[in-house]
């Protein structure tokens, strides 16, 4: 669902060989999808190079051992994101753009 004339294809490229996305299924990219917030705490988690958590969380949505467990860990430990309250993370909410720019500003600006 990625062809080299799209304008995302390059940048689609890089993220899966730099392994900071597999996609949404074996062939698929799903490009006009939305990004939830788990997904976009792991996309950036992968950026970093996998830090280590230095935080547990106890967001009722996050489950144990799940693939973003250790990214929503280490976001809430290095103080990217808090959740959207005390007991819940939003794995599923929509990532906005200004979250989105706000993770980013706040893992990259260490």
């Amino acid at each position: 669902d990625v062809n080299e004339a799209d304008f995302f294809y390059k940048a689609v490229l890089w993220a899966v060989e730099e392994g900071i996305t597999t996609g949404t299924d074996t062939d698929k990219f799903s490009p006009l999808g939305v990004t939830n917030r788990a997904q976009a705490v792991t996309f950036l988690w992968r950026y970093m190079n996998k830090p280590a958590a230095t935080a547990e969380n106890n967001f009722k949505d996050v489950v144990a051992g799940e693939w973003y467990e250790a990214p929503i860990n280490w976001a809430v430990g290095a103080n990217v994101t808090q959740g959207i309250s005390v007991d819940e993370f939003g794995i599923n909410n929509n990532c906005i753009r200004a979250q989105a720019v706000t993770f980013m500003f706040r893992a990259l600006n260490k």
